[in-house]
């Protein structure tokens, strides 16, 4: 690779606008006016998006094999020698960053969609309160998910992964004063930790078998001594240490996938989403529909060489996303807040980009990734139009008629609605219908991949259903709302509705891409992917397929067509036509309608199961905490304490002191006769002193006279 331009040597930079941004909210926010809150955090994400749109276009201008830099800041963790699978390994792990192709995609997204929605939210958070604490959170979001897509390896990856669900957590109990909200929130952030916990043990596996973390060395100047985990897989395969579909394949790619189905809202992690949409409309535009739920697609794409080499675990990977896709789907023809609709419709969005994986469309399931990120953070950025005109109305029961009177939104949300539908030439119509047409593709080598195919062709016409129901409740038909909102609805500022035709633009034009794959091209999109996704073995099972002629793929499109078509009449039918006809229906099958609107009761069967239980267990341990711990333990440690006080105490005070005072009162009648000697009286002493001389005298006269007696 040649010398790397200046934007390329500047790639840290990206994520560290952000992140000073959110910094400066930290310490100083509070005493910063709302112009200057908007300057560092709204400004730091434009100035991200420079510099990534610089580095792509860098990156553009170079060979396809040269597409690769990576910048090392620092060796982060390097616990030295690490006996893997491979042999003994110099483990090392950076904090660096990588751009390739599928990164580049990834920045530009993230950047731009991001930049837009902060442009947003200084319009729909301008009379809130914590109006800087809300854009610090928004750009620590940032920073985490640019070192998430920008890492180099996969444990800085999962130090990104991390920070969004904080972020997450943050900015779904925003309103930490409503219960509501803040119970939202704490669901987020323990169902992720769930599937954070099965990504984890998958990073430990990779790391122990191939001891590495880094995806790759291309783009370094050096790599001798620090393997990639590409290099390191396809060394172990040429030496026949791992083969294709070994065990060791499925077990790293299903623990990953845990995390993906935490993070992307899949089967059965996929209860937490719904609930999100308790934060700020902006954060369920920029978290929960555009970049963090697509994190999990990135993150398997990325180690899109392992799960090539692994068939069972891509074929769980397309069944719990084939399945999410549809499961979702019916959920969001019955919802009746317009945020909750939108919701619904991201899990099903999601399980299709997981249907592309899972059939081996990894660049498919990016495509759709980066059309959905368009049109969905369109949609909901629409939906926080339409609640801020009818002043936070969210019930499209109380809508109705809104085109006339604000047309800035209408015109987006119509557009953003026929491109989830599946309207060509939308951009969601190329990339849904490429899926649909790789899990076709797939069939021909798999008989049992025809389902797939036709549970997301179903899927394809639920989605139309549940849009333009959600169209005609809003927009159309007779007005619902209440009176005294009727003299009050207004078209939101310019800062609301700009970016909303700005991605308007991107979601018409995005899918445009694809367009040669109509001639029997090869898409330039899955074209500058291809170095990013291509792995190790360019022929198993995962990524042939058997191409179909011109014929076969006008009669798909066709198809996924006329099923949208048919989901747009019904909703005609049933929500403006005869508006009266959806109660009848629900009314004949009130059963099914009841466990639509309840969601299938699974709310209902995880507390029964898991929450309830759990809170069983900790009263169950909370009579243990307080019966044996502080019972028997503290409080029987202290009472024992006592009694033995008490005891020493008795023991002191009878025993010692009786001994004491028995020792002293011995001494004290010895010294009885001494005492009464010494009274301290001259005369006293001087008649002792005759009377002594007198016994002495007495009783040694005898020896005194003979002792005279002697002398002479």
């Amino acid at each position: 690779m040649n010398a790397p331009g200046y934007f390329l040597t500047h790639i840290w930079l990206i994520p560290l606008f952000p992140l000073i941004g959110a910094a400066l909210m930290y310490f100083f926010g509070r005493r910063m006016p709302k112009e200057a809150v908007n300057l560092f955090c709204v400004g730091s994400v434009f100035l991200s998006f420079v510099y990534a749109l610089g580095a792509v276009l860098t990156m553009f201008a170079l060979p396809a094999n040269e597409r690769f830099y990576q910048q090392i800041l620092y060796q982060w963790v390097t616990p030295g020698a690490m006996p893997t699978a491979a042999g003994t390994v110099n483990f090392v792990a950076d904090w660096g960053y990588l751009l390739d192709p599928l990164s580049c995609v990834m920045i530009i997204v993230v950047t731009f969609v991001g930049f837009l929605i902060h442009v947003y939210s200084m319009g729909y958070m301008a009379h809130e309160g914590g109006y800087y604490r809300f854009f610090g959170y928004l750009n620590l979001f940032m920073f985490s998910m640019l070192t998430l897509v920008l890492a180099n390896n996969l444990l800085l990856l999962f130090v990104g992964w991390e920070g969004v669900g904080l972020c997450s957590y943050l900015l779904i109990g925003f309103y930490f004063l409503k219960k509501s909200a803040s119970d939202a929130g704490k669901k987020a952030f323990i169902v992720n930790r769930i599937g954070d916990t099965g990504f984890l043990l998958g990073l430990l596996l990779v790391s122990a078998t191939f001891g590495t973390v880094r995806f790759t060395t291309q783009g370094l100047g050096n790599p001798a001594g620090y393997a990639g985990i590409l290099q390191t897989l396809s060394g172990m395969m040429e030496h026949h240490q791992l083969a294709f579909g070994a065990p060791v394949f499925t077990a790293m790619a299903l623990l990953l996938f845990v995390g993906a189905t935490g993070k992307s809202a899949q089967i059965p992690l996929y209860v937490w989403l719904p609930d999100a949409m308790e934060g700020p409309t902006p954060v369920s535009a920029l978290i929960h529909a555009a970049t963090m739920v697509t994190a999990g697609v990135y993150m398997v794409a990325r180690m899109s060489a392992i799960y090539q080499l692994a068939p069972e675990a891509l074929d769980v990977v397309a069944i719990v996303g084939t399945t999410t896709a549809i499961f979702a789907a019916t959920m969001a023809m019955v919802q009746t807040d317009i945020k909750k609709v939108l919701a619904y419709s991201t899990v099903s969005q999601l399980g299709y980009m997981f249907l592309a994986l899972g059939v081996g469309a990894f660049a498919a399931g990016i495509f759709h990734l980066m059309t959905h990120a368009f049109f969905k953070a369109l949609l909901f950025l629409g939906a926080g139009s339409v609640i801020h005109s009818l002043s936070g109305e969210q019930d499209i029961r109380k809508m109705g008629a809104l085109r006339y009177a604000i047309p800035a939104t209408y015109w987006p949300f119509l557009m953003a609605t026929l491109a989830i539908a599946g309207i060509p030439p939308l951009s969601g119509f190329f990339s849904k219908d490429e899926i649909l047409g790789h899990a076709f593709n797939r069939h021909l080598t798999a008989d049992r991949y025809l389902a797939l195919w036709v549970v997301g062709l179903a899927t394809a016409g639920l989605t139309a259903f549940y849009m333009f129901r959600l169209l005609m409740e809003v927009f159309y038909g007779m007005s619902r709302v209440p009176v005294e909102l009727e003299g009050h609805i207004h078209e939101s500022p310019k800062t609301m509705t700009v970016p909303l035709w700005i991605l308007m633009v991107f979601t018409i034009i995005s899918g445009w891409l694809a367009l040669p794959v109509l001639w029997g091209e090869e898409s330039p999109f899955e074209r500058f992917l291809e170095p990013s996704l291509r792995g190790v073995e360019t022929d198993t099972q995962a990524i042939v397929f058997a191409h179909h002629g011109m014929l076969v793929e006008v009669a798909l499109m066709g198809a996924s067509v006329t099923i949208a078509g048919l989901g747009f009449y019904l909703a005609y039918k049933l929500y403006l036509e005869n508006p009266k006809l959806h109660g009848r229906i629900a009314a004949t099958w009130p059963r099914l309608h009841s466990l639509l609107v309840h969601k299938y009761y699974v709310d209902e069967i995880y507390d029964a199961l898991f929450v309830n239980r759990v809170k069983d267990l900790s009263t169950a341990l909370g009579v243990f905490d307080s019966k044996v711990i502080d019972g028997l333990g503290v409080d029987g440690t202290g009472w024992l304490t006592r009694y033995f006080s008490r005891i020493s105490m008795w023991w002191d005070k009878w025993i010692v002191d009786g001994l004491v005072n028995l020792l002293g009162w011995f001494p004290r009648m010895l010294s009885m006769p001494v005492r009464m000697f010494q009274t301290g009286v001259f005369s006293t002493y001087a008649v002792f002193i005759l009377v002594g001389l007198a016994i002495l005298l007495g009783y040694y006269g005898h020896h005194v006279q003979v002792f005279v007696r002697s002398l002479h």
